[in-house]
């Protein structure tokens, strides 16, 4: 059924391309100017697509963009899916799906997250070199079809170290100051207590978010490379220095950093 749903979804967007496009963007929160910059071919809204998920969230886009960045076609997801929303794993992975159904092999993927670490800053911004799953479902339960992966991916080498080297160097080279740190995943859609800030930093977690980790477990099943990088929207420890966060806050934060980011990625695109 899967199967059959990837490709009744790429054989539609099928009409929409120009040509081969090896890379994917998920223009999450601290990457969505991105969409203004990239040369397109085609926009496509997600709720034209069959069997796509639409996004709920009030800062998400929702459309597939076809196109060009500094001459390097990509496919653009503007806007993603969260667990949150009321989704199934599976379902608000079925777009990572379809990416590689349309000939993706490489994925960047950014997202806002708390720091859960006494020295990443708000306003910081992280590379993923590792992940905890403590999300409730995942996308890869159920009958494995092995057209589309096999039944026990490995995970050693989630994040693809090339494209970390490659990306901290080049922040070395423009001066933008790059951390590494390993991300927490939880359901959301609340923020975290104090006592689960405490508990995810004694684990190792250095970033919590609400996003990226069922995209990438569906990344690396269909054997895609990932490269995952978080904005830091607010500082979560230590717990004695916590205040309130609000949405308003969050953006206005990560739209400080956006600029950064945004540099950042592009600098690396060519050689990714």
């Amino acid at each position: 059924m899967l199967f059959e749903q990837i490709e009744s979804a790429s054989q539609y967007l099928s009409a929409f391309t120009k040509r081969d496009y090896k890379l994917g963007i998920v223009l999450g929160t601290g990457l969505g100017a991105i969409a203004d910059e990239i040369e397109v071919d085609a926009r496509v809204p997600y709720n034209e697509i069959p069997n796509f998920p639409v996004s709920t969230v009030e800062s998400h886009a929702g459309e597939l963009i076809f196109g060009q960045l500094d001459n390097v076609p990509l496919i653009a997801m503007s806007g993603r899916f969260h667990y949150y929303e009321g989704y199934s794993s599976k379902e608000l992975t079925f777009p990572i799906r379809v990416l590689k159904a349309l000939g993706v092999e490489k994925l960047i993927i950014s997202n806002a997250a708390g720091s859960t670490n006494a020295d990443i800053e708000s306003g910081d911004i992280v590379l993923i070199k590792d992940h905890i799953n403590l999300h409730p479902d995942n996308p890869l339960r159920g009958a494995n079809d092995d057209r589309l992966g096999i039944r026990f991916p490995d995970m050693l080498n989630t994040y693809n170290k090339e494209m970390r080297d490659l990306c901290l160097e080049t922040a070395e080279r423009m001066g933008i100051k790059l951390r590494e740190g390993v991300y927490v995943g939880l359901q959301g859609p609340n923020l975290e207590t104090p006592a689960e800030y405490r508990f995810i930093n004694i684990i190792g977690g250095d970033l919590v978010g609400m996003s990226t980790i069922p995209e990438v477990l569906v990344a690396r099943h269909g054997n895609m490379e990932v490269l995952a990088i978080s904005v830091v929207s607010n500082k979560c420890f230590p717990v004695e220095e916590l205040t309130e966060t609000t949405l308003e806050e969050v953006i206005e934060v990560v739209h400080k950093a956006s600029t950064k980011l945004t540099k950042l990625v592009r600098a690396i695109l060519a050689d990714i």
